[in-house]
């Protein structure tokens, strides 16, 4: 197996914990026997994703035999840690895989080379424009979106055919989504779904169902501590109920879907985005099939499109043609699209996305035509949040901990996450 591919590089796919030794893999600038050129390479993800990234790495060598790449993935939690970590010391990786939470951070940060001064080799001509400004702060390309998607409920369709619960429809309010995890809880004796209350993603779908933003356009809070008090009391009341999963499944969870509640087979669904709904593939026995976030009471969608993730390169890689080269290949290649399907959303290259759109299979057709069904239905996405939202997800996710286990009523942790929210964007 050759040196580079992550089930050497890693002790073990199913732990997706980041490699210790990543950084002593060899820093930017390192080359390989025969002078080849050294790329490391992160994401975050699930083996499947995995799986599908080591085949168009190895087309990628193949049409590159001059460029050596070193691989490391973890789930998401790990993740940004460790790359904050290398962010912090100088050494982060060549190419590396961003959320769109990290690119004001790392952009205003240095972090992030200036994708436009390598047009050369990079393409983006046939990327949305939109999707493609997602990436820029202060007019400089710093990160390319890799595919497009949106957030849904992941369901395990065997567990919940057998409740006699209705499917959902094409569309259901938050009160109806509630009734429906409380039939399912009660028919299926498991709870509805995984606590939402801890997922600042759910958070901001159910503040904009009620009109409101989690951020303004100067980069302030949206909503108010009253705002944050009805959206965890409503969930807490769920927990309560056993309609959505207890304080200890919930805090257990790592931004990987096999430590999610329907990935150990505790709950019937999940919120989740659609590219990495697909581990849930291998996870539950049933099938998993998609269904949209619930929306205001007034019918209102806060369900968005957005750029699944982004890549970006280190502002300090010794090899900047090379990894804007990888760059490009991971979002213009049609073959490199072909293996990685909608592993990472539906691809943003819009000629690439159309040939292959009519190949999809399994599960990345799911995705194609889950996204198909939502075309025309929702709003426009917001602007990338400011750099302080990344430390907030953790704070947020902490707060409600402390209401799950009844140490703060959700008012008391509302006030207090809001708090220091407006402490971390003034920093």
């Amino acid at each position: 197996m050759p040196r580079h591919r992550t089930k050497g590089f890693c002790a073990s796919a199913a732990a997706l914990a980041l490699c210790a030794v990543l950084a002593g893999c060899g820093g930017s600038g390192e080359s390989a026997g025969g002078g080849k050129v050294v790329l490391r390479y992160t994401w975050w993800g699930n083996p499947d994703r995995a799986e599908r990234t080591e085949q168009a790495v190895a087309l990628f060598e193949k049409q590159h035999p001059n460029v050596d790449v070193t691989t490391s993935f973890s789930g998401y939690d790990a993740y940004k840690q460790k790359l904050a970590t290398q962010a912090a010391g100088g050494d982060a990786p060549d190419v590396m895989q961003l959320d769109y939470r990290q690119i004001d951070q790392y952009a205003s940060g240095g972090v992030l080379l200036d994708l436009a001064k390598q047009k050369a080799v990079l393409r983006t001509s046939e990327i949305d424009q939109g999707l493609l400004a997602t990436g820029r702060v202060d007019d400089a390309q710093y990160a390319i979106p890799q595919g497009r998607g949106t957030e849904t409920v992941a369901y395990d369709v065997g567990t919940w055919k057998k409740s006699g619960v209705p499917l959902p429809g094409k569309s259901w309010t938050w009160s109806q989504w509630a009734d429906t995890m409380r039939a399912l809880a009660k028919k299926t004796g498991k709870p509805g779904a995984t606590d939402p209350g801890q997922s600042e993603d759910a958070f901001e779908v159910w503040l904009r169902g009620q009109g409101k933003v989690l951020y303004t356009e100067d980069g302030r809070l949206g909503f108010s501590a009253d705002d944050l008090t009805r959206w965890w009391t409503f969930t807490d009341k769920l927990r309560r109920e056993g309609a959505v999963s207890p304080a200890e499944q919930t805090t257990q969870l790592d931004g990987s879907v096999e430590n999610t509640p329907l990935g150990r087979g505790t709950s019937v669904t999940d919120a989740n985005w659609d590219a990495p709904a697909s581990g849930f593939l291998a996870l539950v026995k049933g099938g998993v099939a998609l269904a949209p976030m619930p929306s205001g009471e007034d019918g209102t969608p806060g369900q968005y499109f957005k750029p699944s993730m982004f890549v970006g390169v280190s502002a300090n890689t010794a090899h900047p043609k090379e990894a804007a080269q990888l760059v490009d290949f991971l979002v213009n290649d049609r073959q490199a699209a072909q293996i990685l399907g909608a592993s990472r959303g539906i691809p943003v290259n819009e000629t690439v996305r159309d040939e292959i759109g009519p190949q999809l299979k399994d599960f990345d057709k799911t995705i194609a035509d889950f996204q198909a069904s939502l075309e025309g239905k929702l709003k426009d996405p917001p602007q990338a949040p400011p750099s302080g939202d990344n430390a907030l997800q953790s704070t947020f996710q902490r707060d409600y901990d402390q209401v799950s286990y009844a140490r703060m009523s959700p008012r008391e942790a509302a006030e207090n996450y809001v708090t220091e929210a407006k402490a971390e964007l003034r920093s």
